[in-house]
């Protein structure tokens, strides 16, 4: 039986009426991904979310009585809730039956839900204890009470401090683990540096169709869903150049999200030092997506979080097939300083010529580093 769930975001009167719809959709579209069903979506317009319950109070009190008919079980925040506010949603809905979530704890359910390797697994363990931390102090007051009240040494506080420090052990254990597969990539990359094997990674918002990309490029086979967040681990296939015969690797790794908290970014570093590596970066395009340079912007924020927003780039704008009404020349005009190539990764229009493109610029590269190696040598 599908999970029932209420979905809410506050924001300004700075954020339009269609940016505002569309993260409430982005948003139904993780729940959906997550196995649930939005039954309500509400915005709420305030300059300032509330201090004490981000909702405000009177609008919170119309959601549980209109939830008496609609029986929802949980309720979603689309954005992240500070530890208090948390904790005080979530003791007012509980005595309504109704489990409080914001967006990052719905994108870690997400993400153990996909996780297949022991890496992954590790790695969002080690976001959910950095979301959950914070977090202990509302669950400390409740505990304390128990305890005979705040300032007592009761079982509450002791519990407290199990909590913290078993958290803390756990955090540093995961960290050590996920080291070790960081050493172990590094030896992969430095074994292809070495056999001088060029890397090209694929990099976008999430379901913009980049798996369904590598498939089409390099024949890999990896799973792909209309779903966010279908890939979580990163994949590595052989794209073959035709023009030198020379061979370049192609690798698909998670995709990005608005919002997506700088923990979530840090844990997964292992999975995303593909990109940090990287020789060339295909940055994958949703051009059917009527907010798509909304989406650009938030993969280049987080490109340029990751240090990486100055190696070389294409833009790709991917289901073409899908966006009859666009003008490719004037998208290209706008985005000339990106290379940009207009593909269907579904239907394979465009793919030879952003193979070409593809080769010319690792060419460029490889050019480049004889030149260098022959002025050193000099």
């Amino acid at each position: 039986m599908l999970q029932k769930a209420i979905l809410v975001d506050v924001i300004s009167s700075e954020i339009s009426k269609e940016e505002g719809l569309q993260r409430l959709d982005e948003l139904e579209s993780l729940v959906k991904t997550y196995g649930g069903i939005a039954v309500v979506k509400v915005i709420q317009k305030k300059s300032m979310p509330d201090y004490k319950t981000y909702i405000g109070s009177g609008k919170l009190k119309e959601i549980l009585e209109e939830n008496k008919k609609i029986k929802a079980t949980l309720l979603i925040v689309n954005n992240l809730l500070k530890p208090m506010q948390n904790y005080n949603l979530n003791e007012i809905c509980k005595k309504e039956d109704v489990e409080v979530w914001d967006r990052v704890d719905l994108i870690l359910k997400i993400f153990d839900k996909h996780a297949k390797s022991v890496e992954a697994k590790m790695q969002i363990e080690l976001a959910a204890i950095r979301h959950m931390g914070p977090r202990i102090y509302g669950m400390g007051l409740e505990l304390t009470r128990q305890g005979g009240g705040i300032g007592t040494r009761g079982i509450g506080e002791t519990n407290l401090q199990i909590m913290k420090r078993h958290l803390r052990r756990r955090e540093q254990k995961i960290k050590e683990k996920l080291e070790h597969y960081d050493l172990v990539q590094a030896n992969h990359r430095n074994q292809r540096r070495s056999k001088d094997l060029k890397t090209v990674s694929l990099v976008g918002y999430t379901n913009a169709g980049k798996s369904t990309l590598l498939n089409t490029i390099t024949k890999k086979g990896v799973y792909v869903a209309d779903k966010l967040f279908a890939t979580l681990e990163t994949t590595v296939g052989k794209l073959y150049l035709p023009s030198s015969g020379k061979i370049a690797l192609l690798s698909d790794t998670i995709g990005f999200i608005q919002d997506l908290p700088p923990d979530l970014i840090d844990a997964f570093k292992s999975t995303l030092s593909e990109i940090i590596d990287a020789d060339l970066l295909l940055h994958v395009i949703d051009i059917s997506d009527s907010l798509y340079e909304l989406k650009i912007k938030v993969v280049e924020d987080i490109l340029k979080d990751l240090e990486v927003s100055n190696k070389p780039k294409i833009y790709i704008f991917n289901k073409v097939d899908l966006a009859p009404e666009i003008d490719p020349k004037k998208v290209a005009n706008h985005f000339n300083d990106f290379s940009p190539v207009f593909v269907s990764a579904e239907t394979k229009n465009g793919i030879d010529g952003l193979i070409q493109k593809v080769e010319k610029v690792i060419t460029s590269l490889h050019e480049t580093e004889s030149l260098k190696q022959g002025v050193q040598g000099y």
